[in-house]
């Protein structure tokens, strides 16, 4: 059974979070707009672990952060951490939740055993020099049709995480029930700043400081993180391992959720 806590960071602001299970501690970060609820389905799959599912500041019942960074998000989560599971964990991201996940793994103190990037990308707009991304342009129109129908926006983010056909209509209705209304609406003015901070984010110079075993979860029909930019990422990484779901979209553990969990489960036990 989930149960929720909540952490009171040195500022006084309040991260909240879902737990269940026992055994390594393993941490599951969300994406954008949405909460730790989304890995509820998951996370009944992955018996053996003490399952910890944070709602990011300014997503679910969490306070918003004090700036739309990642250092700053990674700063949260790392005192959260801190606090209630220190010593090696085991760290998951999917998303924006990898990429504050590929923030705190390269950082030397924060004590990670292992991590699993789900649909993470180190650049999440497309360059000179990186075509596996989003035109910016998308990013900023996604960006003021928040401002103008927030709810609407989200809407139509979420139906961009499936592949086509990946998702009936019943399917999409379960999904929405467990990983989506529990959360509710995020904080607008986070949810706008982090796009903007999706806009602008490269984290490639870090990638070589993560020195942890890392595996890349990748689905080859995801159209918000291209599988090239998952390919990229495991192949500069010094302990990179690539794996593809075939025909899954942005979040192969709704769609696929047995197949992600057994790929989780091998990489994080082969050496217990």
């Amino acid at each position: 059974m989930m149960i929720r806590h909540e952490h009171r960071l040195p500022d006084g602001r309040l991260l909240s979070w879902l737990e269940a299970g026992a055994g390594p501690t393993l941490v599951l970060l969300h994406g954008w707009s949405l909460s730790g609820a989304a890995f509820t389905e998951l996370a009944r799959l992955l018996d053996g672990w003490r399952l910890l599912l944070p709602d990011l500041p300014g997503h679910g019942h969490s306070s918003p952060p004090v700036a739309a960074t990642l250092p700053v998000l990674a700063d949260d989560i790392a005192d959260w951490i801190a606090a209630i599971a220190p010593g090696p964990i085991l760290l998951g991201g999917w998303s924006l939740g990898g990429m504050v996940a590929l923030e705190l793994a390269a950082r030397a103190d924060t004590p990670i055993d292992k991590l699993v990037l789900i649909a993470t990308t180190p650049r999440f707009t497309s360059s000179a020099d990186w075509p596996h991304g989003l035109p910016a342009l998308q990013v900023r129109a996604l960006r003021r049709n928040l401002e103008r129908r927030l709810e609407a926006t989200l809407g139509d983010f979420f139906t961009l995480t499936f592949a086509a056909g990946e998702a009936n209509a019943e399917q999409l209705r379960a999904i929405r029930a467990f990983a989506v209304r529990p959360g509710g609406v995020p904080d607008r003015a986070a949810a706008a700043a982090l796009l903007d901070l999706l806009a602008v984010q490269d984290q490639r110079v870090l990638l070589a400081k993560v020195g942890c075993p890392t595996l890349v979860l990748h689905g080859t029909a995801d159209q918000v993180t291209p599988v090239g930019a998952g390919r990229a990422l495991a192949a500069a990484l010094t302990h990179g391992q690539l794996r593809e779901l075939a025909n899954a979209g942005h979040a192969p553990f709704w769609t696929q959720p047995h197949d992600v969990a057994k790929i989780i489960r091998e990489f994080l036990t082969w050496d217990r």
